[in-house]
């Protein structure tokens, strides 16, 4: 998963349905014809940077006569921002992770995926067209899933983690080695879990236990950290750290003593998602991007190159076998990921997670 942070405003799908009503006009009916010529349209996409082929474009508008403009956005909330503001933001594709599709959905911002438009869905494994935040992939499609964990230092660590205790309550000979992810729903999950709990709770009860076991976790990190701690385990200033699984594997390019480890309460299944805005006037063209991205080869350059999982199982079939033994958690099976459990949107209950990170991440 890329960074993101993660605050989404609980009135998002009702201050925007309205503002976003009067924007589409005409195109949210829009009837999509799969005889367009799509060579008289154009596209600009926005997904987070060096999370796809610096070619894209280019390969894109070869393949199909569209040109294309790539813009990059840095989190989530940067994209959302743009998407939701009431007016056209010129964007007819938006990656965003899966919680976020199914915000935007909710505020009428989202085109239906035409399936006549998309034949490469039939390259997904099952298990990616019956994920919660969209099940059937009614409104996008993945380009990349995965869960969380633990990342750590083999050589360093006193024994193998197998529990999010080992991290939040860790031995006396790591206290000041370890990271937490400071992102809201992430930082809330390791505690969350360890109680037993759900990391979709909306129970005041378990996020004010999660917050307790926090503000004792906190004084025990190195740091929380969101984007650095794959190089503070190779230079060794950490042993152990929460991490998403493909960000682990940045650290394993470095350093083969570098492990990655699902704990045994469990984690999350993240999915990184492609959209297709209801106010873009290049709809067909937005279709046949997102079919493209579909492709076995594409998707298996993603897995090769930015080391993430991805919900292709024509893809993964092509992704060479000496990547995968380099980077152990790319062979996690569709069945093994979806024990974790689907990050979803939370609506009104969102800003409880934000005011939780807000409070620690203040405490002295």
């Amino acid at each position: 998963m890329r960074y993101k942070a993660v605050p989404l405003l609980a009135t998002l799908a009702v201050a925007t349905l309205a503002l976003t009503s009067c924007a589409s006009g005409a195109s949210s009916e829009q009837t999509l014809d799969p005889k367009a010529d799509i060579t008289k349209q154009k596209l600009v996409v926005s997904i987070w940077a060096d999370y796809y082929p610096e070619d894209l474009a280019e390969t894109f508008e070869k393949a199909t006569g569209v040109p294309v403009t790539i813009v990059n956005h840095a989190t989530n909330e940067d994209v959302m921002g743009k998407l939701t503001t009431g007016a056209d933001s010129g964007i007819d594709v938006a990656f965003v992770s899966g919680q976020y599709a199914q915000a935007l959905n909710e505020a009428g911002l989202l085109e239906p995926i035409d399936k006549t438009l998309v034949p490469n869905e039939k390259n997904l494994y099952p298990e990616a067209t019956e994920l919660a935040y969209d099940k059937g992939n009614k409104y996008s499609e993945p380009y990349a899933w995965g869960t969380t964990g633990l990342c750590y230092r083999s050589d360093l660590v006193p024994a193998e983690p197998t529990s999010w205790n080992d991290l939040l309550k860790p031995a006396p000979e790591l206290v000041g080695k370890t990271t937490m992810l400071s992102t809201e729903r992430w930082m809330a999950l390791p505690a969350l879990k360890a109680n037993g709990k759900s990391v979709n709770s909306t129970e005041p009860a378990d996020l004010a236990e999660a917050k307790t076991q926090l503000m004792e976790t906190k004084d025990t990190l190195l740091a929380f950290d969101d984007t650095t701690f794959y190089t503070k385990l190779v230079s060794g200033e950490a042993a152990m750290t929460e991490a998403w699984d493909g960000w682990c594997n940045y650290g394993i390019t470095d350093d083969p003593n570098i492990k990655f480890v699902v704990p045994s309460e469990g984690s999350d299944l993240w999915t990184d998602t492609m959209t297709v805005l209801k106010t873009s006037k290049n709809k067909e063209a937005a279709m046949a991007f997102v079919n493209y991205i579909m492709e076995p080869e594409v998707q298996a350059w993603v897995a090769e190159n930015i080391l993430y999982k991805v919900p292709n199982e024509a893809a993964m079939k092509l992704v060479d076998p000496a990547v995968i033994a380099a980077y152990p958690n790319l062979a996690m099976t569709p069945a093994e990921l979806t024990k974790q459990e689907v990050i979803v949107d939370l609506g009104e209950f969102s800003p409880q997670y934000t005011k939780l990170a807000t409070e620690v991440m203040a405490a002295g």
